[in-house]
């Protein structure tokens, strides 16, 4: 009979946990994009579905230079922040779990006892009774379990969902800005070794060109102004290159902690420091494919999704909460025969908690939607941040080749001025002054030049970052994309 009455509790139990469920959040509605419908075009027209496709490109297509394809696999296996970074998920899944297991019962075995020694006065069945009381239980015990009618406990489990989520997108924005950062630091070095090569061609040409005013000073030709004034060039491109050695010093350092461990010494050999060292073009689509492309973007929308879970959680904290326990076994006065037939025992206890004042509650519910407008402000700076960022790049890519052509000319005629001033000065017809002049600009118009082109190397690789490019090893197919795009909008 107690166990045919156990069952029917049971069952009782089973219908409240499908009658649970009600949610209290309110619905979920993304908020509108803060940004224009397109980027700015800069005089160039951008491909429709564009973005998607750069943010798709694998970084080993991206970067065809196989030294820094190499040093990025390095990173990617040995840098701290992103092994951090995947702990973060991990630790973020095993709390999603947690929160999961409030929404089912617990069930366990186990046993107790507790033997008892009242004095004469306390003892129910008179002074000459037993003193001592002994009580056995065994079987199996269902802990205290709330029957999560208003939603609760299921809103809490969603909200530690998507911040689950939200750990995922955050590891891959960890990813995409260290592969930045090394392209960054490797190029940094790159620039570095080629400004040390042009001080070092520069440093020898003005150790000629001062032998050669020395000598015209001997022979009574040239003045000691000339003399300090070549001296002084000279002394210049020195002190230029003990600049240059200590900026490749650091960024190699900066390169080996960005890599985690010490750069092997059988790298693959480096391409030619160039814009052919990155893919040629990256278009750009709309501003709206940013919205399923930039992790930090998704990261924040499901931080706003989460936060609208936990209002649902504050709203059913004013209703009442229901919570049973239940243990069906044996008990017993004697441990020997505890499991005999005639010993079955069960329990259950339910319990009601209703809120009536409680300053908290209400409090709780004002603290979650003050984060959800919140959490809604920092979704839509995400968005105005990435349109930014792309409009930045797309306005470099616009710019720096033109730029570059432009200082090319300017080294070339800085080049011819310069053997002219040279050939002027040696013939007698101008001072060393002119000379000391064309050198200085000719010096700056290269080093103009290489410093461009390193800019527009870097303004390249933040172009593909504020895409989204950057998560994948390899280049995810366009059909392949807007299948994982539509997995992963049903699956929120």
């Amino acid at each position: 009979m107690s166990q045919r009455m156990f069952v029917r509790s049971s069952t009782a139990v089973a219908v409240m946990l499908v009658m649970a469920g009600c949610s209290l959040a309110p619905r979920y509605e993304q908020p509108e994009s803060p940004v224009p419908g397109a980027f700015p075009s800069y005089g160039q027209q951008q491909e429709s579905g564009a973005a998607q496709a750069a943010a798709d490109l694998g970084w080993r297509e991206m970067f065809r230079d196989p030294r820094l394809a190499e040093l990025i696999g390095i990173a990617l296996e040995n840098n701290r922040d992103m092994r951090i970074a995947v702990q973060r998920v991990e630790e973020a899944r095993a709390q999603y779990g947690i929160a999961q297991s409030d929404r089912f019962p617990t069930l366990g075995i186990g046993g107790t006892g507790q033997i008892t020694r009242y004095p004469p006065d306390l003892r129910a069945a008179g002074p000459d009774s037993p003193s001592v009381s002994r009580v056995y239980q065994a079987g199996a015990a269902m802990t205290s379990f709330e029957i999560d009618f208003f939603g609760r406990v299921r809103n809490l489990s969603e909200a530690a969902y998507q911040q689950y989520l939200a750990t995922g997108e955050a590891q891959r924005t960890v990813q995409i800005n260290l592969i930045a950062q090394v392209a960054e630091a490797y190029f940094r070095q790159r620039m570095a070794e080629q400004l040390s090569d042009l001080i070092q061609k520069t440093l020898r040409a003005r150790q000629a060109t001062h032998d050669l005013v020395r000598a015209r000073f001997d022979a009574g030709v040239a003045s000691e102004l000339d003399v300090h004034q070549s001296q002084s060039q000279l002394d210049t491109a020195r002190a230029d290159h003990a600049s240059t050695l200590r900026a490749r010093e650091q960024a190699s350092n900066a390169l080996s902690l960005l890599l985690g461990t010490t750069p092997p010494a059988d790298l693959p050999e480096a391409a030619e420091f160039g814009r052919d060292q990155l893919v040629a073009s990256l278009p750009a689509g709309l501003p709206s494919e940013l919205l399923q492309r930039r992790p930090d973007i998704l990261a924040a929308e499901h931080a706003l999704r989460g936060a609208n879970a936990n209002i649902g959680a504050a709203r059913a904290a004013f209703f009442p909460n229901i919570s049973i326990t239940g243990l069906l076994g044996f008990a017993s006065p004697q441990l020997g025969g505890l499991m005999g037939s005639g010993n079955r025992f069960w329990q259950f206890s339910p319990q009601v908690q209703m809120p009536i004042f409680s300053g908290g509650v209400a409090g709780n519910l004002a603290l979650a939607e003050a984060r959800k407008h919140i959490a809604v402000s920092e979704y839509e700076k995400s968005i105005q941040t990435a349109f930014r960022e792309v409009a930045d790049a797309l306005a470099g890519e616009a710019t720096y080749a033109r730029q570059v052509e432009a200082l090319k000319s300017l080294e070339k005629s800085a080049h011819d001025a310069l053997k002219l001033a040279q050939l002027r000065y040696e013939t007698g017809i101008d001072s060393f002054l002119q000379v000391q002049t064309a050198e200085v600009t000719f010096y700056e118009a290269q080093q103009a030049l290489l410093q461009t082109g390193m800019d527009a190397l870097l303004n390249r690789v933040t172009l593909y970052k504020a895409l989204g490019g950057g998560w994948t090893e390899n280049t995810v197919l366009a059909s392949q994309g807007m299948v994982n795009a539509q997995e992963n909008q049903e699956r929120q």
